[in-house]
């Protein structure tokens, strides 16, 4: 059984229509505006969340909040994943917390006054019947490698043989994502991708910026360049029995990924629309924001399921690279993982989304570390922290005074001051509209330093010429040549700030700073260490 309904849960917007084709095809009223609809993947829930959830969670919530304050209506799709043999049989043998997932599918079905398959099926089956009506469905029988985790079917060139160095044993594996996979030969639905190469192709090349980054839209087209072989849609019911029914066909259930992707449609409530509310759709997507795993369902075979019923595509797809422990992937098998419930407790949510956005990867993998969380901790202090401390309790500042100054001052620093202030709003707006929130927020705080530095100076110095008896900041270093020695009274450009009380508190931090993720201390009321042996989750 799966759900996929993820506004039912995560989001309480009230979403409708299915895109402009759906709105033009069941309404004569003028579009509205489209609002801003950003996605992220639907996770799996038989294992527990890890850091890349959180990462890909933040950049999308990032997106959604910057359109948000722009004035736009913006909304955000997520959701769970609780179709496929893994959670079927964590289910069924009570495995993990996920076995309350029954429950909790009955108690959404009749939140919504539906019968619990009727809520889980109703959309993805008229979507599989209009693929089939179209001669895009047919049965056929398919062998091939199969991997029980990834819930998908690999060919022969993606597989090899290796080894498992802890026991010795040898066995076939996925190249692309390491799992284990097994030789499978069945009678299954089967989806005509190979017709859709050349449209496909066509659609790349007038769309180059679709998959981002651009080397990811290369990989793209390369893998479809080489040909594409027709996709295994179905599996057997004795196989696979906790997933939708194949319409018509009680003996197959409906593959993980045909039935998943459906979700950023029904987000939008496809295929249904409420007369009178026709703006509020979302569809077609601005925004997938999805890991690199995942990139050849994303960027190949929903594109082909949407131009088989001629629905439109999403704009962009964003895919982010992955986080990596001790410079080695994470894996729950090796222990090599990253709580992230625990991080946000030890750092607080402000510092981990800072830490992720300004040290995350979208082109290639990023090490986390907590020694690397603590010193972004301190970079919000030291920009942030003191900034707010000289405007709200700053000794020589005077808010009115600042206006005025920034108004009539004509010097040239000034006025150069000024104007980056001013070109600052293009700068965020180009970066975001590149995907790259990172680089819009580093613009941010390189402005913030700017700012932070010529008050704090000016001020420093004006007291120093009305009171020449003041020591200089603590700290503060002595400039000085091999045959000259500057004035007391003369600004050095080198001259370093002096810090002010900072209105934020410390990080509790491990009794051993430098420590690595996993080597941080037990879990206290001051500090819990968010990778600590005992917390190692998925």
């Amino acid at each position: 059984m799966s759900v996929h309904k993820s506004s039912s849960s995560y989001d309480h917007e009230n979403i409708v229509g299915g895109g402009q084709l759906l709105r033009r095809r069941y309404s004569g009223k003028p579009l509205a505006e489209k609002p801003y609809y950003v996605t992220s993947p639907i996770f799996y829930v038989n294992a527990a969340p890890h850091v890349g959830h959180l990462y890909t969670l933040t950049l999308t919530d990032i997106f959604k909040r910057y359109h948000a304050l722009k004035g736009k209506k913006a909304i955000l799709c997520t959701g769970t994943d609780e179709h496929g043999m893994k959670v079927g049989t964590d289910i069924l043998l009570e495995k993990t917390p996920e076995a309350q997932g029954q429950l909790q599918i009955e108690r959404a079905a009749q939140k919504a006054g539906q019968e619990v398959r009727a809520f889980c099926n109703e959309n993805y089956q008229s979507f599989e019947l209009m693929l089939k009506e179209r001669g895009y469905i047919y049965t056929s029988k398919h062998e091939g490698w199969y991997s029980v985790s990834d819930e998908t079917f690999y060919p022969p060139s993606s597989v090899h043989l290796t080894l498992d160095p802890a026991t010795g044993r040898k066995y076939m594996a996925s190249q692309e994502t390491g799992k284990e996979v097994e030789w499978t030969s069945e009678n299954n639905y089967h989806f005509r991708l190979s017709s859709f190469r050349d449209r496909l192709l066509d659609f790349y090349a007038k769309n180059p910026e679709f998959v981002q980054p651009s080397t990811r839209m290369q990989d793209v087209v390369q893998q479809v360049t080489a040909g594409l072989s027709d996709l295994s849609v179905s599996r057997p019911v004795e196989r696979l029995s906790w997933g939708i029914p194949v319409p018509d066909d009680t003996s197959q259930t409906i593959y993980v990924w045909l039935d998943a992707l459906i979700n950023y449609l029904t987000k939008a409530n496809y295929p249904f629309q409420i007369p009178g509310q026709e703006d509020a759709a979302g569809w077609p997507a601005d925004v997938h924001v999805i890991g690199k795993d995942i990139v050849r369902f994303h960027c190949i075979y929903w594109p082909a399921f949407l131009l088989a019923l001629d629905l439109p595509l999403p704009k962009q797809i964003l895919t982010h690279a992955h986080w990596t422990l001790r410079r080695e992937k994470m894996a729950k098998s090796t222990g090599n993982v990253v709580n992230p419930f625990m991080a946000l407790d030890r750092f607080g949510s402000d510092v981990m989304r800072y830490y992720l956005v300004r040290d995350g990867g979208i082109r290639d993998d990023s090490n986390y570390d907590n020694e690397f969380i603590i010193q972004r901790y301190k970079d919000i202090q030291g920009t942030c922290g003191n900034l707010v401390s000289r405007v709200v309790r700053g000794k020589y500042w005077n808010v009115r005074r600042a206006v005025e100054a920034g108004i009539t001052d004509t010097d040239p620093k000034a006025e150069r001051h000024k104007a980056a202030l001013e070109e600052l709003p293009a700068t965020v707006e180009y970066w975001m509209g590149q995907l790259q929130p990172g680089a819009a927020m580093k613009e941010i705080l390189k402005m913030l330093d700017r700012q932070l530095e010529r008050p704090a100076r000016i001020a420093y110095f004006r007291h120093r010429q009305t009171n020449t008896s003041t020591p200089p900041p603590p700290g503060a270093a002595k400039t000085s040549t091999a045959n000259t020695k500057p004035s007391s009274t003369s600004p050095s450009a080198s001259l370093p700030l002096s810090p002010s009380p900072s209105p934020f508190p410390p990080p509790a931090l491990p009794a051993n700073p430098t420590a690595s993720s996993t080597s941080a201390p037990k879990p206290s009321a001051s500090a819990a260490s968010c990778c600590s042996p005992s917390f190692r989750d998925g």
